[in-house]
């Protein structure tokens, strides 16, 4: 619709956008640009560059020098060797800088689209993209400066440093206290006031002011702002909550449209340096990714990942966009570098991100491999177990199901505790340990339901002290990549099982309180791709209160099904490690399958070994149950509503006369046949289904592993992954 279009019949341009409606649109634009910067800034953590490895920063450095420097010397051999207009020799530095850039908010919103936010290479480029974003803020200090110098005084470009500094000292020093005391007035579980949006409002469009006055682009001020304002509720959730659905959502796609509308492909030959221009701009894209994929693959990082990260940090967004626009408007550069500058991005970028998500598939470094099963696990040997929590309601009852685990000397169990948060907006994913092993706060920057969550394990550690380890790990990503840290951090540790709370809570009468789907899609990929076992566990409030089982003033009911197959051996090798308890009581029930006088069922290995080791004990109980159809075995399951606190299941079940019609309705797949029947409301107990791995390409030797348990009771190990991810942070 722009000069490249319908907009060259000057008719149809002064009816669609006649001067007044272009500069609302302009203006819409420019303010939308500005709060998307502030609430980006929001999400970012300035100290993540404190915490960024020495690899990470050198990768990011060299990805701006090399292309910086490649530019540069064509810039200035440019002339030197072909005609160059003085308007091309001028610019051409302005596109040597701007090509050597790759902007935070660019890459964390290319990464998210991609679903690779908190991937190993997705964190390797976020970090460096900070180190870019330093560099390029340097370089532009320095060129304002010195355009300040030569302009007007020598003493100008001196006085420009001292006001941007200013600057920045009074947004730390005295905005910042200032939004924090709003913040400190907002209820914690409350929204903020109109006021007090108004007020946050205000200060936005002033620091915008102020950095354009100061010659920085107004969007930088409010991005500034943005990073001191308190990530996180109350305060920071309000102002996102408000802000990103209307300018991100609605007014942001005109600064798109604006770049769109004043491009002019036909000014393209008009000049007489189009291929120096393009020269130099190819010449950058090409350094960008030379200067990363060189010092990746030094540092480690397997060719393929290190390729992808190249491409990645090669990749434009609406930042470069914006300067283009500003240095067009300013006479910086004409209108042919701004078309060449526009059409390169759209090409290289529209081509990168297909191929990048062809070649990088963050689940490959995981996928293939297995841990050892609980039901091929020493019984003697330590039990790794992995439990995820996304809110403080799924606390008691993951304790106390450790608890009922059983774990003692001889059979020392090590818990890793992954507290899942949902990253909102563009910003860098997190996966940090976040405890030490004195068990005090390494992050004293997230949010209180982390120590809330910590101490109650650390309590049941030291509950099991010497027989418990505990290591604490916060993941805040968005929901459709939480699954990769989840089997990360279960392939990195060793563990033998991860538990996942089921995505639906129930209420005290029985009914469905709250239903997650973001959580069920969570479920159904750490199914799909974790190598280790899986657990979920359905929650009605048995589980809730540890003080039967702490103290025995009844036994615990445990229940175990056992319909055959490998995930229903898992499950009972898993009730074998609770048989010891002195509080618990268990039952076993075998449905088998009988046609008139013909028993047709196998008696497995995992069923003798229990029966010759357990039978006859005083906590436990056996019984063959058996049916003929789908309907026998209703009733069987229905028979254990009144003598059961907790039942556990295996997922996956053959087909057979015994659950015949009975997946027809299933609700939930991720439960299984039977697992689905037992999580609906016609039943009161509390339920764990459980998959073993599946047979995998390589195994992991949990032997070679140090245990957890034999040195201290809480702790946290510092997270590192084969191919050096600990070396970048």
């Amino acid at each position: 619709m722009g000069q490249s279009g319908l907009c060259r019949n000057r008719a149809f341009a002064a009816l669609m956008f006649p001067p007044r409606g272009r500069m609302v649109l302009q203006t819409v634009a420019d303010l939308a640009f500005m709060f998307h910067l502030f609430v980006l800034g929001i999400h970012v953590d300035p100290t993540m560059v404190k915490r960024a490895g020495r690899n990470a920063m050198l990768i990011g450095a060299s990805s701006f020098a090399l292309p910086f420097v490649l530019g540069c010397l064509a810039s200035y051999t440019l002339p030197h060797l072909a005609v160059v207009d003085e308007a091309t020799a001028h610019l051409l530095p302005y596109v040597a800088v701007l090509n050597s850039a790759s902007f935070f908010p660019v890459i964390t919103s290319l990464l998210g689209d991609l679903k690779i936010l908190n991937s190993e290479i997705g964190r390797i480029a976020t970090l460096a993209s900070m180190v870019t974003d330093i560099c390029i803020y340097v370089i532009f200090v320095i060129g304002t400066t010195i355009n300040s110098s030569a302009s007007y005084s020598k003493w100008n470009g001196a006085l420009c440093i001292a006001w941007i500094g200013t600057f920045l000292i009074v947004v730390v020093f005295a905005v910042r206290p200032f939004v924090q005391h709003i913040a400190r007035t907002i209820p914690e579980k409350g929204s903020m006031k109109e006021s007090q949006f108004l007020v946050v409002a205000m200060i936005v469009l002033i620091c915008g002011f102020v950095a354009e006055s100061l010659g920085q682009p107004a969007a930088l001020g409010t991005f500034i702002l943005g990073m001191v304002v308190p990530e996180g509720p109350p305060l920071g959730s309000s102002l996102v909550y408000k802000i990103d659905s209307l300018c991100t959502g609605l007014l942001l796609p005109a600064k798109f449209a604006i770049s769109g509308l004043a491009m002019d492909i036909f000014a393209i030959g008009k000049g007489k340096s189009l291929l120096g221009v393009e020269a130099v701009i190819v010449l950058g894209y090409f350094g960008k990714f030379a200067g990363t994929l060189v010092p990746a693959v030094h540092f480690g990082v397997p060719f393929r990942d290190a390729l992808s990260l190249a491409l990645i940090m090669c990749c434009k967004g609406i930042i470069e966009a914006s300067l283009y626009i500003g240095l067009r408007d300013n006479g910086i550069i004409t209108n042919e570098a701004y078309a060449l500058l526009l059409i390169t991005m759209l090409v290289i970028t529209g081509a990168l991100r297909p191929l990048i998500w062809y070649l990088y598939d963050p689940s490959r470094r995981y996928l293939g491999y297995r841990t050892n099963s609980i039901q091929h696990l020493d019984p003697t040997s330590e039990l790794r177990i992995q439990v995820c929590i996304h809110n403080e309601d799924n606390v008691p009852s993951i304790v106390n199901l450790l608890e009922a685990s059983n774990p003692s000397r001889r059979r020392p169990i090590s818990v890793f505790v992954l507290n899942l948060m949902e990253l909102k907006g563009s910003a860098a994913a997190l996966l940090v340990p976040t405890h030490n092993r004195r068990g005090k706060a390494k992050l004293t920057s997230l949010p209180s339901r982390t120590e809330h969550i910590s101490n109650a394990f650390n309590i049941f550690a030291h509950r099991n002290q010497g027989s418990v380890a505990v290591q604490h790990f916060t993941s805040i990503v968005p929901y459709a990549t939480m699954h990769d840290d989840i089997c990360t951090i279960g392939m990195e540790k060793g563990v033998n099982i991860v538990i996942v709370p089921f995505h639906k809570q129930w209420a005290i009468d029985g009914t469905v309180g709250a239903n997650f789907p973001a959580i069920r899609m969570v479920n159904q990929q750490v199914l799909y791709k974790a190598p280790c076992s899986v657990g979920i566990l359905v929650d009605r409030g048995q589980l809730a209160d540890n003080q039967q089982i702490l103290f025995g003033h009844s036994f615990f009911r445990v229940t175990m099904l056992y319909l055959g197959g490998p995930d229903d051996d898992e499950a009972l090798a898993y009730c074998s490690r609770m048989l010891e308890h002195p509080h618990i009581s268990l039952t076993l029930v075998w449905l088998r399958h009988s046609s008139g006088n013909i028993d047709n069922s196998v008696e497995s290995d995992t069923i003798r070994w229990f029966k010759a080791n357990n039978i006859g004990a005083e906590r436990v109980s056996y019984k063959e149950e058996v049916v003929k159809d789908a309907v026998g075995t209703t009733q069987v399951l229905r028979s254990l509503e009144h003598n059961c606190d907790l039942c556990i299941v295996g997922r996956d079940h053959e087909q057979s006369e015994l659950t015949l019609g009975i997946n027809e309705w299933i609700e939930c797949p991720e439960l299984g046949f039977i697992g689905d029947m037992l999580a609906t409301s016609d039943y009161s107990f509390s339920l764990l289904v459980v998959q073993q791995i599946p047979p995998g390409t390589e195994f992991m030797n949990s032997h070679s592993l140090k245990p957890v348990s034999s040195s201290y009771y809480s702790s946290s190990g510092k997270y590192s992954h084969r191919s050096g991810f600990g070396s970048f942070g």
